[in-house]
């Protein structure tokens, strides 16, 4: 019951379902959650297998893991389970975007919002980057685009919903604690695309194994986007990119840091192309983007000291991505909860580029475990002490990058929450 799960509630009741909401959590414990229900006239109850007995159809938000043994039971009942994106893909009017990744789908959905709306192509936004997909029904229009963040969490139980166009940069290991295995983790960003049918587009990346394996798994027509010449309609090379051979935007008026930017872009234009958005017009939108918060967003120099927030980088994979976005002379914000990763891979990046690493929240003990002598550590534990730390040491010419390779839960509400602190910290240092 958060806000896709009263977002759910709200479209059912006002299609004259009969609703029961169910948290595992009691009312009380979920702020604004019962004077909604209240208003709305629905019933609340604690999860239990005997509530989820009475139900004809049970919803799931992104946050309830798809194989709880209540929603087992169920489906052995006969009950559909299904998550919100299937309820709402039946009555959303309009085409469809969807982009997903384990990185970097967040600033591509927001860029292809972005160049639809610069391109005078009418579009609304949301999925996973914001606004629940059933609370974009009410506004969606038969000539509009609907494009849609989609986690693995929303695609692991999609059945009809179906992506005109999909797009996927890259999947590498994340929610292992949730997916068990990487297979299990893929299988589910593979829905995006198995779902879609002949005379859709599936934009992918041609470069990266997993997500052009996808390929052999959809009937829409796929549109590659690749760093190799000749792997790609859409492909980068050291100054630009190009478009069946048109180079239409050069590298240096992309206004984001780092390679996998460029892959990102790639994606965007793939999408809106084909959503009928021209290259001079692509490119002229990509000029003008503003970047999405929390994502390797510069916060402010002081005494020639950077400080960049890149609370998003949630995973190992990100982390790594946000690294090669700088030269070296990172003192960088590690730590949170873990999310089953596995950190050794960090450990040469950081080697190269980190003059210390610090230490937060649960996962510290395991990251200092993974990393060993690769960087200096500092167990800072909160994120308080991490900036003072790491200001304290810094010099002229460096960067303090908050990049966690972990997810938020453990001394934060969410990844923007960490972000907004961190953001805060860096703002109220004073000059040394």
């Amino acid at each position: 019951m958060a806000q896709s799960g009263l977002a759910v509630v709200d479209f059912l009741v006002g299609k004259g379902a009969r609703v029961r909401a169910v948290d595992s959590k009691p009312v009380a414990q979920l702020k604004g959650v019962g004077p909604e229900l209240e208003r709305l006239g629905v019933p609340f109850s604690v999860q239990s297998q005997e509530v989820l007995a009475e139900a004809g159809i049970i919803v799931i938000s992104p946050g309830v893991p798809a194989d709880l043994a209540e929603l087992e039971a169920a489906r052995h009942r006969g009950v559909r389970v299904v998550g919100e994106v299937e309820i709402a893909g039946e009555f959303l009017q309009g085409k469809t975007i969807g982009i997903t990744g384990a990185n970097g789908k967040t600033t591509t959905t927001a860029l292809v919002g972005h160049i639809l709306k610069e391109s005078g192509i009418p579009v609304q936004v949301g999925g996973n980057i914001g606004t629940p997909v059933t609370a974009m029904i009410a506004r969606s229009r038969p000539e509009q685009w609907n494009v849609l963040e989609l986690s693995s969490f929303q695609l692991e139980t999609i059945d009809g919903f179906r992506a005109h166009i999909g797009a996927c940069m890259n999947v590498t290991p994340d929610h292992l604690d949730r997916h068990h295995t990487f297979e299990n983790y893929a299988g589910a960003k593979a829905r995006l695309f198995e779902t879609q049918q002949a005379g859709d587009f599936a934009v992918l990346n041609a470069d990266e194994p997993v997500t052009a394996s996808f390929a052999k798994r959809t009937r829409a027509e796929v549109l590659w986007f690749s760093f190799r010449a000749g792997q790609g309609r859409i492909v980068a090379d050291d100054e630009a990119i190009s478009f069946d051979g048109k180079r239409f935007l050069k590298l240096s008026d992309i206004p984001l840091r780092g390679r996998h930017n460029i892959e990102n872009t790639m994606a965007a234009a793939g999408a809106t192309r084909m959503a009928g958005a021209s290259l001079d017009a692509i490119a002229a939108a990509v000029r003008t983007f503003p970047g999405v918060e929390h994502r390797i967003e510069f916060v402010r120099k002081l005494g020639g000291i950077d400080f960049y927030n890149d609370s998003k980088a949630t995973n190992v994979d990100a982390t790594i991505k946000a690294i090669d976005a700088f030269p070296g002379g990172l003192w960088i914000i590690l730590g949170g909860k873990d999310k089953g990763s596995d950190y050794t891979v960090l450990r040469e990046p950081l080697r190269r580029k980190a003059r210390a690493a610090l230490l937060i929240g649960a996962a510290a003990p395991k990251i200092k475990a993974h990393l060993g002598d690769a960087v200096p550590l500092i167990e800072a534990k909160t994120i308080e002490e991490a900036v003072a730390a790491a200001y304290r040491g810094a010099v002229p010419g460096d960067t303090v990058l908050l990049a966690p390779a972990c997810a938020s839960f453990d001394q934060f509400q969410s990844y923007e929450h960490r972000g907004r602190v961190f953001k805060e910290l860096v703002r109220g240092l004073q000059a040394k």
